[in-house]
């Protein structure tokens, strides 16, 4: 995926999910809130059928991502498919906003709004709770009271018509933002200020004409941000570009698919890893891939492997998850070992048919989604590893690769 040095990627800005019933006035409140007509607003309900995405600059918030969902209680032909299509903005969602709409009753169960809640919490996803449509003749206050009682969190008041207490949404958010949002770097504590660093980026088939992918622009500009000295270089440039240095680079970084050229090739001083380890522990849980990536001494012949790409893309006549690593793979254990590819957001719910799952960069995502995988392969016990780490396990040089501190 290309990308610009100009643009905020959306899986780095803040996921902001609203949820609520069929005519909550969700897209009323994102309308109100934003000040531009992010979503369609009727009378009727159903309105919003697949999420409406949107990404944003909010003071102080900064770069956002505002997701308008479809309503619970969707008894349309389509609404389950809708509810799915919920389901999977839930799992992206850095923080969500419940709204419940004034003319709800106090006796409501509100049953949909609060197993919701429940699944937020296990996530550790913060909720603001909102009653909206509070410029109706009715009072709010026995239904704040109840949410409160049962989840120990206030809602907030607001009326999309009038305007009233969207600033004090706007300051809550903000105290719900994770206190790490902003803290994670790409490249850590590998390179500081002045620091030398050799980017070794193939422009083959899989590199767009004439721009860069998304991986490569942020870790640029992440450079260039932390004042390094940046030089980039295809491979088979990388031997002369390591003579015209005075001094070898404090780091190497490459694509996973020239690791082992690279690693025969760099300066014994030079530290070396790949934009794909870089992004699995920016984006994901770096250690358990390296733990995982274990698994591949352990597979055979009959074994069922899962490649997992975050994007959607035609396919390549050497494709790193559709060709390469399925290559790598079945030159290990024969043709008959299996590989079964999931894109985009067709990750599948039940994993206990694979021996690993084999994870690509997922620079399109956001790490809350990533981590919502993770956690998948986790709790139904699937090893979970990711291209870089995986591709440097099967060379043999998963031991030399440098990452993070901490990670």
């Amino acid at each position: 995926m290309a990308g610009s040095l100009q643009d905020t990627p959306s899986g780095v800005r803040l996921h902001i999910g609203v949820f609520g019933a069929v005519n909550s006035g969700k897209s009323s409140f994102i309308n109100a809130f934003t000040g531009q007509q992010v979503s369609i607003v009727a009378g009727e309900p159903g309105t919003t059928t697949d999420p409406v995405v949107k990404a944003l600059e909010i003071s102080p918030l900064g770069a956002c991502v505002f997701t308008d969902t479809a309503g619970f209680y969707d008894q349309g032909a389509l609404g389950g498919a809708r509810m799915e299509k919920t389901r999977l903005a839930a799992e992206k969602t850095d923080v969500a906003v419940l709204i419940v709409s004034a003319e709800r009753e106090a006796d409501d169960p509100l049953a949909e709004e609060f197993r919701l809640f429940r699944f937020f919490r296990g996530k550790n996803t913060p909720v603001l709770w909102v009653i909206g449509k509070t410029d109706l003749p009715c009072n709010p206050r026995a239904l704040a009271a109840k949410i409160l009682k049962e989840t120990g969190e206030e809602p907030l008041l607001v009326s999309a018509k009038t305007g009233a207490g969207m600033d004090l949404v706007k300051n809550a958010l903000v105290r719900k933002m994770p206190e790490d949002f902003d803290a994670r770097q790409i490249t850590g504590s590998l390179v500081a200020k002045e620091d030398s660093v050799l980017l070794v980026m193939p422009q083959d088939i899989q590199a767009p004409k004439g721009r860069l992918i998304l991986p490569q622009v942020q870790t640029i500009r992440e450079l260039l941000d932390k004042h390094c000295m940046v030089m980039c270089v295809t491979t088979e440039q990388l031997t002369a570009a390591l003579d015209a240095l005075k001094e070898p680079p404090k780091l190497i970084v490459t694509d996973s698919q020239a690791f082992r050229f690279v690693c025969e090739h760099k300066p014994k001083e030079s530290m070396l890893t790949s934009f794909s380890v870089l992004f699995a522990a920016y984006k994901g849980d770096l250690a358990y891939y390296i733990k995982s990536a274990e698994q591949i001494d352990r597979l055979g012949p009959k074994s069922n492997v899962l490649i997992a790409e975050c994007c959607t893309h035609a396919p390549l006549t050497e494709d790193i998850g559709r060709v390469k690593i399925p290559r790598m793979l079945r030159k290990r254990y024969g043709e008959s070992l299996s590989v079964t590819v999931a894109s985009g957001t067709d990750f599948p719910e039940d994993l206990s048919r694979y021996d690993l799952i084999i994870q690509c960069g997922a620079c399109m995502f956001n790490r809350k989604y990533v981590l919502s995988r993770i956690h998948a392969a986790k709790m139904q016990q699937v090893p979970m590893t990711n291209y870089g780490v995986a591709i440097a396990h099967l060379t043999g040089i998963l031991s030399r690769i440098s990452v993070p501190e901490g990670e």
